[in-house]
């Protein structure tokens, strides 16, 4: 198994657990909702726990799915970022090198 599979192996297992969390907390959810409805049948019951759970995990995948696009725009911008740091040091570090250079030139001149 190489590091990349090993990757995918742990990402879908996150992905698993984060799924069963999310629908134990709409289950939890969805039987506080239906406990204070107390006029229910016991099928009305079992359908509005389902329909609530259902609606809880899509709404919980549509979260996972924003977070995950801003994560991925922030990341571009970082990185943007983070280049142009990295190309601005470079030309200091450049022009400091060069000032240097010329500043022992011109001590050795005058020193000859």
């Amino acid at each position: 198994m190489t590091a990349h599979d090993e990757r995918d192996l742990v990402r879908q297992i996150e992905g698993h657990l984060l799924l069963v969390a999310a629908r134990e907390e709409g289950r939890t959810a969805a039987v506080r909702l239906s406990s204070r409805l107390g006029w229910l049948t016991d099928g009305q019951r079992e359908d509005v726990e389902q329909q609530f759970e259902t609606e809880y995990l899509a709404l919980a995948r549509l979260s996972w799915h924003r977070t995950a696009e801003r994560a991925q725009e922030l990341r571009q911008i970082y990185e943007s970022r983070y280049r142009a740091l990295r190309r601005r040091l470079l030309a200091c570090s450049v022009l400091i090198c060069a000032a240097l250079a010329a500043a022992a030139l011109l001590v050795v001149s005058v020193a000859v």
